[in-house]
């Protein structure tokens, strides 16, 4: 059974569920819904941001999920990590070269 937190930032007030007993806890905050893409790669530093086209792709991947979904730009990112994808097919991402195959997390 999930348990209801409470956390504040300035004047926002959120409650969220927490939902596992880790290492891949799920946090849910009701009414909000976040996409996520996780990709690899070789990033430049710049002070306190990382730029590169790695950084790019991860954007990329992420615009291509729905609300509430987290996509991988491949199953190397999860493997052996218990977490189960879900094939989601070749992808064009906007201004990445070529085709991308991409997975949906499914669950932990």
């Amino acid at each position: 059974m999930p348990t209801t937190k409470y956390a504040r930032s300035g004047d926002v007030h959120i409650a969220y569920q927490v939902v596992g007993e880790g290492p891949h806890d799920l946090v849910l905050v009701p009414g909000l819904e976040v996409r996520a893409g996780l990709h690899t790669g070789e990033c430049e530093v710049q002070g306190e941001k990382l730029s590169g086209i790695a950084v790019h792709t991860g954007a990329r991947v992420a615009s291509v999920a729905g609300p509430g979904e987290v996509f991988v730009s491949g199953t190397d990112l999860v493997a052996g990590s218990g977490i189960r994808s879900e094939d989601r097919g070749a992808q064009i991402l906007k201004g990445i070269p070529g085709e991308w195959h991409l997975f949906a997390v499914a669950s932990a």
